[in-house]
């Protein structure tokens, strides 16, 4: 009789040997093997470079604004140990800041509504043009987009003080109103209005809500359109069901991107406006340099202002994550 002996199929690895070493040994014979740092290290250098630039100096404002002044010359002195950290300047600034009649209070609380103002603007603004960009310039589409970045790549300085200039009492905003028949008189654009502190956060930070929108519409495939429109959905059945959900995270992140430019914003105040009444956060935190004495507290309320400026950084990474899982925030 001939025996017939069963066959099983072998395994490429040993009876009890370790997954990994079996993943590791077929990587090695598929392809070249590489360990397990080997990509990783490839961030190294921008970890230095963030460790550098960003943790350290970052490190920096908060050992003075927890440090102390120096009894003789005045000058603040970080202090590293967090156990020897002095509170003062802190308490100093929190109760300035929360109480209604505090140094910051009406400061913070005009900037809340300048960022908001702004922000809500740069919107309106940029979401047409980035759609136009994105569906409809057509072949023209590179001479809108240097028409439109080109004026950005001069210094901020030299643009607001071109706005200066135009919105004098005699410059061209005025004559050129007065032309169209919508006042007699010249507008005191300069004389510390919020409208002029508005329209110039408007005028300097409306790329940034600009770029991510016009990267995310034109990203939305033109056959998501055409099968919105075959299903019968009008033009503007298919904005509101098809292009503005997609751009919701473009929308989000032009918000966090402008807001959070807006918020640390001087030198537009200090050039259109330069009056109490228009008195930003970071003009405070700008003049307290001038003065060696009150250098703790300008670091303790930039410390403050990174804190509250966190919670939305966080959120936009939440639901970024959550987009890209599919999950609707």
């Amino acid at each position: 009789m001939t025996r017939i002996s069963s066959s099983r199929p072998v395994s490429s690895g040993a009876v009890g040997e370790p997954a990994t070493r079996r993943t590791r040994r077929s990587s090695r014979d598929e392809g070249v093997w590489y360990p397990r740092w080997f990509w990783p290290s490839f961030s190294a250098p921008s970890t230095i470079v963030l460790l550098l630039l960003f943790v350290f100096p970052f490190y920096v404002i908060v050992g003075v604004a927890f440090g102390k002044l120096d009894p003789i010359f005045g000058d603040p002195i970080p202090v590293w140990n967090p156990a020897q950290w002095d509170r003062a300047a802190l308490s100093f600034t929190l109760s300035n800041i929360v109480s209604s009649d505090g140094l910051y209070h009406a400061a913070l609380i005009r900037t809340l509504w300048f960022v908001t103002g702004a922000t809500a603007l740069c919107l309106l603004v940029g979401y047409p043009f980035a759609y136009f960009l994105a569906r409809h310039s057509g072949r023209f589409k590179p001479v809108f987009l240097a028409a439109f970045f080109a004026p950005f790549l001069i210094s901020y300085m030299m643009r607001m003080t071109a706005w200066v200039n135009l919105l004098q009492d005699n410059g061209y905003v005025n004559q050129v109103l007065r032309w169209l028949g919508i006042m007699d008189t010249p507008y005191s654009w300069l004389s510390g209005k919020s409208l002029t502190v508005i329209l110039g956060l408007v005028y300097g930070y409306v790329p940034l809500m600009v770029l991510p929108l016009y990267a995310a519409l034109d990203r939305i495939p033109q056959s998501n359109l055409e099968a919105s429109r075959d299903l019968g959905a009008s033009p503007t059945s298919t904005f509101f069901r098809v292009t503005l959900p997609a751009s919701g995270q473009a929308i989000l992140a032009g918000v966090i991107l402008c807001g959070l430019a807006m918020f640390g914003d001087y030198f537009t105040n200090q050039l259109l406006a330069g009056t109490t009444g228009t008195r930003m956060i970071g003009n405070w935190v700008v003049d307290s340099l001038a003065s060696p004495l009150q250098v703790p507290r300008g670091a303790t309320l930039a410390l403050l202002l990174t804190l509250l400026l966190i919670p939305p950084i966080l959120y936009y990474l939440r639901s970024s994550r959550r987009a890209s899982r599919g999950v609707v925030a």
